[in-house]
């Protein structure tokens, strides 16, 4: 890349109850109230926490979609307010990533509050002696699993700058760590969420988002599901062969089991912030040009970029595809789900040399979209390229494209539109954490 960056030091949580991030109501966490939660919480306080915890995670979401989205080349974000989305995040003229602005800081602090809450959560639950051993477990695991994949996420935006891991005390917060460091803590968070859910009980209730997933033995599902995705991220691959084995992956499944992210109209919730209405001006999503001209001509996840009645266009980009992934102000969106898992299975099988089982998983993929069977090399550097075309398609705008080809090496093979423009491969550290 053209142009770096300072890595700056976070103190982003210092003095912070974050509680308030959540859209549902959970109650006042201050003064003797956050106390006496933290010192023995009762049941229905910890489901309170729960419960804010899982509202959470949704907070700001469609903003990382639009950076990643953006900066990976699969769709544009147009604003005529805010020309950054087409300045900053591709990198138009002189335009670099601003540490200390909306597009970064949003999701940033979104996940963090979310990781307050876990941190609460750990240590309400470790304290109380108004619940079981049991109950302990499931609490913690639950909070664990959580807190590992927003940190994930936000290790997806900086990258090699890294994430602070250690936030539980605001006065003493622990040190920046580097991408494989982070990459490593965050499995082995999981790994204990893991232990920790393994013979507890699950006393708390979960949103629909978590249908066939609510008990112990669905949430480390849910969990090594999680896990193979940071397995994939390591390359380590046999130990993604076997998160896979405990997950809810199947081959032959459907690709939409999983777990999501659910949104309504009712009281105290909040709408999916990534719809758009088809054919919207001023503000829209677009898909980018390519995700059209590159598609197999035949395959239904063209509906993923539906033909606008005219084309939309800003700052010398045009786009004549509306994004509509989610096609309603209250669609869910995946946190994870099976086809993600089959695409996983595949890079695992590939990367392990075993081809044969890899392109099966992969005519699973294509069969399911009205494709015909792969037709290649069967080399491992043709089934890579043919594993992250489909991972381009089955996964678009759910924030996984700019990942995969940096994990690959391969931004350079992103379209630039416009003279001048670049390819970022991360964002710097917040301002806030110097």
């Amino acid at each position: 890349m053209k142009k770096q960056f300072i890595v700056h030091i976070y103190c982003l949580l210092a003095g912070m109850v974050l509680l308030f991030s959540c859209k549902k109501e959970i109650g006042s966490l201050n003064g003797s109230t956050i106390e006496d939660l933290l010192a023995n919480a009762s049941k229905p306080q910890l489901n309170n926490v729960v419960t804010g915890t899982e509202s959470g995670m949704r907070n700001l979401m469609d903003f990382y979609l639009d950076d990643v989205g953006m900066i990976g080349r699969e769709m544009y974000r147009f604003a005529g307010s805010e020309p950054r989305y087409t300045t900053d995040l591709l990198g138009g003229g002189t335009a670099v990533l601003d540490n200390n602005t909306f597009y970064l800081t949003n999701p940033w602090n979104g996940r963090y509050r979310v990781v307050k809450n876990c941190n609460i959560l750990i240590q309400a639950a470790t304290n109380s002696s108004l619940i079981t051993a049991e109950e302990r477990k499931g609490y913690l695991g639950f909070a664990k699993t959580i807190k590992a994949y927003q940190l994930l996420l936000n290790l997806n935006l900086t990258y090699t700058n890294g994430v602070r891991l250690e936030v539980n005390d605001p006065d003493n917060l622990g040190p920046v760590v580097g991408h494989p460091e982070s990459l490593t803590a965050i499995a082995n968070m999981l790994d204990e969420a893991k232990t920790d859910l393994t013979g507890s009980t699950i006393a708390y209730t979960l949103s629909a988002g978590f249908e066939g997933f609510k008990t112990a033995a669905g949430l480390i599902q849910f969990n090594r599901a999680l896990a193979a995705r940071v397995a994939v991220y390591r390359q380590q691959w046999a130990a993604t062969l076997t998160a896979l084995n405990e997950s809810f992956f199947d081959l032959n499944g459907a690709f939409s089991k999983g777990v999501f992210h659910v949104y309504s109209t009712g009281p105290n919730d909040q709408l999916n912030l990534t719809f758009f209405p088809q054919n919207s001006n001023g503000e829209v999503r677009l898909a980018h040009p390519s995700f059209a001209t590159d598609l197999i001509p035949g395959d239904d996840r063209i509906a993923k970029a539906t033909l606008r009645t005219s084309a939309a266009s800003l700052d010398n980009l045009t786009s004549n595809r509306d994004v509509w992934v989610y096609t309603s102000s209250t669609a869910p969106m995946p946190i994870i789900r099976n086809e993600e898992l089959i695409l996983i299975y595949a890079e695992a099988k590939i990367n392990l040399t075993q081809l044969p089982d890899a392109i099966v998983a992969l005519n699973r993929i294509r069969a399911g979209h009205n494709l015909t069977v792969y037709a290649g090399a069967v080399t491992q550097a043709a089934l890579t390229t043919e594993m992250l075309f489909q991972r381009r398609y089955s996964l678009f705008f759910e924030g996984h494209r700019w990942v995969d080809m940096r994990r690959y090496n391969r931004l350079n093979q992103l379209p630039l539109d416009r003279a001048g423009d670049d390819v970022w491969d991360k964002f710097p550290l917040p301002f806030t954490e110097n």
